[in-house]
């Protein structure tokens, strides 16, 4: 790569910071003791699921916009699956700019909504962002409007490296390691020439895709950008792109110095704990940097490190459900199951074992119809909230001294 383009790109973050500066929040660097004590280093939240739209991605969005000029008259057009396409359409209001927005047709309804609010036109087409990219390049066409392109765009990635700017402005140390997701590349690839244009080699950049959607790290191995095939859904929905940037590729090689993979029930872990311990809502994407470390995919103990919390753009629904899924999980909630005499009394005496043991009886159900039951029993099917994981066996004692033969249903 010709290094006036990194430097291109430098000037152009620079330039940016300086016109987005009152337009966007700049975001909070929290030092998190918590995940610091869990990972063994000094662990900063750059929280940008506190922007504006929720996301980062209003930073490249608006920028490029605002580098069309009086070409902006004609509108601009974006993809997205959700983040962009809320950036795109909150910077275009601002700027005056008439805006279209392509979907995909499973992104999130709170994100479509959201995009909706802004102003935008919406269209839903396709099942992932590169189908709705493909309808995004015929509106283009067909109404003289510019494709914003969610990454694979120099002022775009310049516009998200104004983070890295803000992020060494907000510590007194430069860190050693920084931490970023991984969808298109523009957010990695921006900060990162920032970060090594500031700090060289004396910082470590990062990134993390879902191991269901490696694109970088196979892109990295074939030595060219690749696209993946059969992309599933998943909860890092923001990180779901099947092709490599050809311009991120270029940067990501040169500049990022390793590339780690999460899963779902990482994320899943990760998002639960940023909302239990750190008080911060993240999607999934936006969680997949601290899942990397939490689960030791980075080694950072001793060292400064910042993980970039991309988004918080979450379906309240799948909130619930990753919040289950972790109390299910750490046995905080948990399913009884056993059978007893069908006479009066017997489900009392059951309830109030559980109440002795502190066990919060959340439902139940009192099923004398099974036919697995010896005749003259009754299917009792208890969700509890334990006190504590370890109260479990102690309970399944008392009730089994007063002849209850229970169990703990697994998942």
């Amino acid at each position: 790569m010709e290094s006036n383009l990194v430097e291109d790109i430098y000037q152009n973050s620079i330039r940016a910071r300086d016109v987005l500066r009152g337009l966007i929040h700049e975001t909070p660097l929290d030092l998190s003791s918590t995940f610091s004590s869990m990972t063994g280093g000094e662990v900063y939240l750059k929280l940008e699921n506190l922007q504006k739209t929720g996301s980062f991605k209003v930073r490249g969005a608006y920028y490029k916009i605002w580098t069309l000029g009086e070409k902006a008259k004609r509108g601009v057009v974006a993809a997205s699956a959700g983040n962009h396409a809320q950036g795109v359409a909150f910077a275009a209001k601002l700027l005056g700019v008439k805006a279209i927005i392509v979907m995909p047709v499973v992104a999130p309804l709170s994100k479509i909504l959201a995009t909706k609010s802004y102003g935008a036109e919406v269209v839903l087409h396709g099942n992932v962002v590169d189908e709705s990219m493909k309808k995004a390049n015929e509106i283009a066409e067909q109404t003289g409007a510019t494709l914003i392109h969610p990454y694979d765009d120099p002022a775009v990635i310049a516009g998200q490296g104004t983070i890295s700017l803000e992020i060494l402005e907000q510590m007194q140390e430069p860190p050693d390691v920084v931490v970023i997701p991984i969808g298109g590349g523009g957010l990695i690839s921006g900060n990162a020439v920032v970060l090594k244009k500031r700090l060289g080699s004396r910082v470590k950049v990062i990134g993390v895709e879902p191991s269901y959607v490696p694109k970088y790290s196979m892109s990295l191995k074939e030595g060219r950008p690749v696209n993946i095939t059969g992309a599933p859904s998943g909860l890092m929905d923001g990180l779901i792109v099947k092709s490599a940037g050809h311009l991120t590729f270029e940067l990501i090689r040169e500049l990022v110095d390793d590339i780690v993979t999460v899963d779902d029930k990482e994320v899943a872990r990760a998002m639960f704990l940023l909302l239990e311990r750190g008080k911060t809502l993240a999607e999934g994407a936006g969680a997949a940097p601290l899942a990397a470390l939490i689960e030791g995919k980075v080694d950072v103990k001793g060292k400064r490190v910042v993980a970039l919390i991309s988004g918080g753009n979450v379906d309240l629904s799948r909130l619930a459900n990753i919040i289950n899924y972790e109390l299910f999980r750490t046995k905080r909630l948990i399913k009884l199951v056993g059978a007893v005499p069908d006479q009066p009394g017997y489900l009392d005496r059951v309830l109030r074992r559980l109440a002795d043991a502190r066990f919060n009886v959340i439902d139940i159900r009192h099923d004398r119809f099974s036919p697995m039951l010896t005749p003259g029993y009754a299917l009792i099917e208890a969700l509890v909230e334990a006190p504590d994981p370890d109260a479990i066996p102690e309970a399944l004692q008392m009730l089994k001294s007063d002849g209850f033969d229970f169990k703990v249903l697994e998942s």
